[in-house]
Order: C-alpha cells, then sequence, then structure tokens
C-alpha cells in the first residue's frame, strides 16, 4: 500500500465489508467491560492483589469483609487511543505478498474503526528514531484516511549499507509520553527489533495507560527454508552477508535464536504488563485481533466472577459487618 488517499479509501472499503463485522460482533455488549479503570461508574469489587494501585482500594468494603478489597471502576466511554507506530526499515519486510508494514495499516485501521465507532477519538505517533509524525487526535472518516495515509507513505531513500543503526524504539515511545498527556489506550505497533531500552519505557507508559502492543513478524524470522545460497542484507545497520540455508546446522541455530528472543521479548512484556499480540505477515490480522479480544471477555467474565465468589466466602465465613459512613 503505497498510502495514497484512494487506496486508503479501498483498504477501509475492503475491511468494513470483510473483517469489521466480525470484531464489532465481539465487542457488542462487553465494550464496557474491556476496558476497565479510571471511570466514574463502579463495575465490582474484587480482592487487593500484588501490584495493584493502593488509591484504589475500597476502604468502606474492606472493613465489612475484613479484606483489602480494590474498585474496578467503568471506562468512561469516550477516551483518546494512540497508535505508536514503528515504520523503521525492519518493518519493510515481507517474504510473501504482504509487508510487515501492510499488516501495520490493516490491524491500525480495524481497531480505529471499531473504536470511532464509539466516539472515540483516535491519533498517531508514527515514524522512526529521528523522524516522528503526530497525528493529533480526532474523530471521523476523513480523520481515519488521513492517519492511515501517514502510515502509508513511503520511506526516506535508505541510508548507504552499512551506514545505519538500529532502531531506537524507546525514543519512538518516549515521544508519546509527551504527546499522551492524559489517560489513554495506547497501541504499540512494533516488530521490537531494536536497540536495548524500549521495555523500561514501555513499562512506565503502562503505569499511566492501557497499553496493548502489536508485534509484526514474518515466518522467515522465526524459520529459515532451505533455498540454498541466499544474499541477505540487515535492512537496520545494512550489513551484507551470504547465507547457505540449506545447511540443516545454520537453521537449527537460527530457529534457536529465534526463540529464546520471543521468550526474552514476552518477559519484557510480562513485567510491564502489557498485553501483546502476534500478528505474521501470512496471517489475516482479524484472526489474531478477534483471539485477542475473545480472551479479553473472558478474562473479564471469570474476574468478576471470581471477586463475587471471594465476596460470598467471606461473607460466609463470618465477616463483620460494619455500617457504611
Amino acid at each position: 500500500m503505497s498510502g495514497s488517499p484512494p487506496q486508503a479509501e479501498a483498504l477501509l472499503r475492503r475491511l468494513e465489508w470483510t473483517s469489521l463485522r466480525r470484531l464489532d460482533g465481539l465487542l457488542q455488549g462487553d465494550y464496557r467491560t474491556l476496558l476497565r479503570g479510571a471511570g466514574l461508574d463502579l463495575a465490582d469489587l474484587r480482592e487487593y492483589q500484588v501490584g495493584d494501585d493502593v488509591r484504589r482500594i475500597d476502604w468502606n468494603a474492606t472493613a465489612r469483609l475484613d479484606q483489602p478489597q480494590v474498585r474496578d471502576d467503568l471506562e468512561e466511554r469516550e477516551l483518546a487511543a494512540w497508535f505508536i507506530v514503528d515504520l523503521s526499515a525492519s518493518v519493510d519486510f515481507g517474504s510473501g505478498p504482504s509487508t510487515k508494514r501492510d499488516r501495520a495499516i490493516e490491524a491500525c485501521a480495524l481497531l480505529a474503526r471499531l473504536l470511532m465507532r464509539r466516539g472515540n477519538r483516535i491519533g498517531a505517533i508514527a515514524g522512526e528514531t529521528s523522524t516522528q509524525r503526530v497525528v493529533p487526535a480526532r474523530t471521523g472518516r476523513r480523520h481515519l484516511l488521513a492517519l492511515l495515509e501517514q502510515l502509508g507513505r513511503p520511506r526516506p531513500a535508505a541510508s548507504p549499507p552499512g551506514e545505519g543503526a538500529l532502531t531506537d524504539l524507546a525514543a519512538l515511545l518516549r515521544a508519546a509520553e509527551g504527546v499522551a498527556r492524559r489517560r489513554s489506550l495506547l497501541v504499540v505497533v512494533s516488530d521490537f527489533i531494536s536497540a536495548p531500552g524500549w521495555a523500561a519505557v514501555l513499562a512506565r507508559l503502562a503505569l499511566r495507560h492501557d497499553v496493548l502492543a502489536l508485534r509484526l513478524l514474518d515466518p522467515f524470522e522465526r524459520a529459515l527454508p532451505d533455498i540454498g545460497l541466499v544474499p541477505l542484507r540487515d535492512a537496520e545497520t545494512g550489513e551484507r552477508l551470504l547465507v547457505d540455508t540449506s545447511d540443516p546446522g545454520l537453521r537449527a541455530r537460527h530457529r534457536a535464536l529465534a526463540l529464546a528472543a520471543e521468550a526474552a521479548l514476552r518477559e519484557d512484556f510480562g513485567r510491564a504488563g502489557v498485553d501483546a499480540v502476534e500478528i505474521a505477515c501470512d496471517e489475516d490480522p482479524v484472526d489474531a485481533l478477534a483471539g485477542y479480544l475473545r480472551l479479553r471477555r473472558l478474562h473479564a467474565r471469570l474476574r468478576s466472577g471470581a471477586a463475587s465468589a471471594i465476596a460470598a466466602a467471606n461473607s460466609a465465613g463470618g465477616a463483620r459487618a460494619l455500617p457504611v459512613a
């Protein structure tokens, strides 16, 4: 996708006809349960867990049940959602007909359209370490098309081989800290091929905002095919290598390194307290997003049921009923 307005319009129309209704059905009736946090209406009470914000403790309920209870409030219906999109050189890679950038634009279009149908404002912070573009958070179809056009713009001419540098995703996340002043939904879209340091900034963002990570990947990044001698160039640094993919030992080492890198990435997401969804170049992004929405809805229902069960057990166990001030 080159990003011209007609192509952005065609993409949006295609997604609305083929994919949007499917995702919208998963949110129907459960939208308020998927976004909990800084609201005014009580969703439910649950027992305090390590890591919960102590400011959310409900002291009246705590006194009645003799166990610390935390409020889960319904999120305000209107919020700002920011798409933090990594457009570095590695995102333009794709071993098949679709690149990681294509999948990123499709995923952003789907989520943005879903959120805007409920009156939420959409913005974007896109680019690389030194060139970042900010699209202010607004509503409206024309605004969404302009945002998609920004994401589809071709990258500037690449640096000569060997003169590039690994992407600094932390710089893009720090830019989001300055733009998203109020509590928002942040969707970080990247392949997370970056210099170290981004995980700490992501964790900082998650303390203040609801953060979802969309990890872009290509099948070749997990397993090299046996296709003989292949000249490769690192899209980030420009380094060139001649690789013999027919060597089973090389493919096994590549696979082991890829699995280790993915395990480390999952640990980074876990420490930051961030949900992550993988979107592969050879898969329909709607499948990944639909699976995530199902899990979120199930988790919300299980947590609500567990909180009710704990409260009932505490009451049955003889918890003191104190008058509410």
